[in-house]
């Protein structure tokens, strides 16, 4: 699951778009990349790792000046979740390029940027993005890995009680992992699975 949000004027577009927007000049200690060599520069390296691009949003706002998106790669060890990318960039030094990965990333133009890893540099040459995304990339597919094998742990974890159960869902809220007004929806799922496969 991925999400990407485009509120505040924000608006959802294809790269021919956002190969359209026009890159401010650089300054001795400030590199704009433009937009379209970030997702270039993930694209090369995603096909470089033998990985498929399976699908893609992007959304620019501030009148371009900010881009976000998402990449779904097809490569996984499961068909229950996919890999995804989160990618961002800015033209007004409001923030730098920044890339998330995990099998959930939210990326969002009201600056919500998260996933299982988060990677943030200032802006650079295009040689260096490149480099930077190689590095990244490489990185992100331990961190799959990692990922998926824990998911599949969790698969077969079995909760003996509704005390368990309970002390279990608080502490994943007290961690982030859901919100606290989520914890009452959980542990009913949990008394009563609406999927069949849990019904033990």
């Amino acid at each position: 699951m991925s999400n990407l949000c485009m509120g505040g004027g924000g608006q959802f577009v294809d790269r021919s778009e956002v190969a359209l927007v026009q890159t401010p000049r650089g300054t001795t200690s400030w590199k704009p990349v433009p937009h379209i060599e970030v997702i270039d520069a993930v694209t090369e390296v995603v096909k470089a790792h033998h990985w498929e691009i399976t699908e893609e949003q992007f959304g620019l706002a501030h009148e371009g000046q900010k881009l976000f998106g998402v990449m779904k790669i097809n490569k996984t060890s499961c068909a229950e979740w996919t890999r995804c990318i989160g990618l961002r960039n800015s033209h007004d030094k409001s923030f730098s390029v920044g890339l998330s990965a995990g099998i959930n990333v939210l990326v969002c133009s009201n600056m919500a940027f998260g996933g299982s890893t988060v990677i943030k540099r200032r802006h650079t040459s295009r040689i260096e993005l490149t480099e930077l995304v190689d590095v990244a990339v490489t990185e992100l597919e331990n961190e799959f890995l990692m990922l998926e094998t824990v998911c599949e742990d969790l698969k077969i974890i079995y909760l003996k009680n509704d005390d368990e159960a309970r002390s279990r869902i608080v502490r994943a809220a007290e961690l982030g992992a859901i919100n606290s007004s989520d914890i009452l929806p959980v542990f009913n799922e949990f008394k009563n699975p609406t999927h069949e496969a849990f019904t033990e």
